[in-house]
């Protein structure tokens, strides 16, 4: 047991999050998304299994030890309502709450089309997947610095 880290935190999340560095991107995405299967053309091929845990709770949790870039315009990426690239669904604005609470500021969260997703996720660092029921709750969230 470890002091102050979220209990949803796995010990092979914990390492993913400390293997990464700044400006790579980290995939976090509901139940539907194909996780294993991204996950195998990613940086280190693996996807986190999180069962129970939704993608606001999940980035919650990350978001305690997970800076956001904060060099680049747009450091959250989201996938994009098919046929409505403009729609802001529940599952957006409760992430949007989450990355800004953890930061301290209003973090850039941008949609991207959906098979733009997938190819972004297969050049990431790693998949987290989690049991998100509401769709689209497909993320990238690019590391930053730790500055103290």
């Amino acid at each position: 047991m470890l002091k102050k880290i979220p209990p949803l935190i796995t010990a092979e999340l914990l390492t993913i999050l400390a293997e990464m560095g700044h400006g790579d991107d980290l995939v976090l995405v509901d139940r539907n998304f194909p996780g294993v299967s991204v996950a195998a053309s990613t940086v280190s091929g693996q996807c986190i299994q999180l069962a129970g845990v939704d993608t606001t709770q999940a980035a919650r949790a990350i978001l305690e030890l997970f800076p956001v870039d904060t060099f680049v315009d747009v450091p959250v990426r989201r996938m994009a309502v098919v046929g409505e690239p403009e729609a802001v669904l529940a599952v957006h604005k409760d992430m949007q709450q989450a990355l800004d609470a953890a930061e301290n500021r209003a973090v850039t969260v941008k949609a991207i089309e959906r098979m733009a997703f997938y190819e972004a996720a297969s050049r990431a660092f790693a998949v987290v997947q989690t049991t998100e029921a509401r769709p689209y709750g497909c993320f990238i969230l690019k590391k930053g610095v730790v500055f103290d």
